[in-house]
């Protein structure tokens, strides 16, 4: 069981047993190299880590997202890098489900964006904005070539910088409202 889908169930079950119905909320994967976690010496309690995880993983948009933060902060201090970049992912993650994502992830030396839907002018977008990027209607797909630090010899983006431009592929591109 993923970790996501374990605090989703964990979740799920408290709120069975209180008697309140789960509110349906899309299920969105990111599957990219980010370093994002709650360090152990940051948030010590196993049980804390996973209510800021379940509570990250639901959040529909940035104000929730900055709730968590203004509570990890005042509970544990500045957060430090991993944290900052788990509270990143959490804001795309709600913005990936904003545009009606459910899946972007790395497939080989494109990221992959499930499921899409283009209109021509998104289409026309993409290739110009995206060069050699792929659309594949039959399985709602749009695969993007991943960029690198570098056009030769350069490695592929990772981290925040990755994340960065993922983003900027939803909002250039999907333009969720």
């Amino acid at each position: 069981v993923g970790f996501d889908l374990y605090v989703r169930m964990v979740g799920e079950a408290v709120q069975a047993f209180k008697g309140e119905l789960p509110e349906e909320q899309a299920e969105v994967k990111i599957d990219l190299p980010v370093d994002a976690h709650l360090p152990h010496d940051y948030v010590s309690s196993e049980r804390l880590r996973l209510e800021a995880y379940r509570r990250l993983s639901e959040a529909v948009d940035d104000a929730a997202v900055d709730e968590v933060r203004a509570e990890l902060e005042d509970r544990y201090g500045a957060p430090p890098e991993p944290v900052e970049n788990l509270l990143l992912v959490a804001r795309f993650r709600a913005l990936a489900r904003s545009a009606g994502l459910s899946e972007v992830t790395i497939q080989g030396n494109h990221v992959r964006f499930t499921p899409v839907s283009l209109a021509d002018w998104q289409r026309v977008r993409l290739q110009r904005l995206y060069p050699k990027s792929l659309v594949k209607d039959a399985v709602n797909t749009m695969l993007v070539p991943r960029p690198s630090t570098a056009p030769i010899g350069g490695k592929p983006l990772r981290g925040v910088e990755l994340l960065t431009w993922a983003h900027k592929i939803i909002t250039d591109v999907l333009n969720p409202e």
